[in-house]
């Protein structure tokens, strides 16, 4: 199967995240059923939300559990994850607050699936990060700092 016969098959988040994370060409992943170019080009964790269709702010949540670590000595890979005990939750997206562009990855969480979701992302600087679930109609987040450092030294 080609790389864009399988993108074109997936669902368009979820193939979006897979190109991202196996390296496949942003041009091949652009053109996936769902692509939402206007989100992946936000600035911030509202506008992010906005785009993907949230009506009201994303409101914090201690049911959406998020994963990272508190130095990241690499800003190239920084593993991320998130957990969303939120019930009926659709989507994890995670979102770099300090990224040129916020919007790191989106997940769609199909229905009766745990909505459970880890990636790597990439880093220009220290960050807030935020995994952002959307259950029903509503946006729900939870932000962690992370720090990054320079040249692998730690401070």
């Amino acid at each position: 199967m080609e790389r864009r016969d399988f993108l074109a098959s997936g669902s368009g988040a979820t193939a979006l995240a897979l190109a991202a994370a196996s390296g496949l060409s942003p041009a091949y992943a652009q053109n996936a059923p769902g692509w939402n170019k206007t989100a992946f080009e936000t600035k911030s964790l509202a506008d992010a939300a906005k785009a993907m269709g949230a009506t009201s702010a994303p409101v914090e949540s201690k049911d959406l559990i998020l994963q990272a670590p508190e130095i990241a000595e690499n800003g190239a890979v920084v593993r991320v994850a998130a957990q969303s005990n939120i019930a009926n939750t659709s989507q994890i997206s995670f979102v770099v607050e300090k990224n040129p562009f916020a919007l790191a990855a989106a997940f769609d969480i199909p229905a009766g699936t745990d909505a459970s979701v880890s990636t790597n992302v990439k880093m220009g600087q220290s960050s807030n990060v935020y995994a952002l679930a959307k259950a029903g109609d509503k946006y729900f987040y939870a932000v962690k700092e992370v720090k990054v450092t320079l040249g692998g030294c730690g401070g």
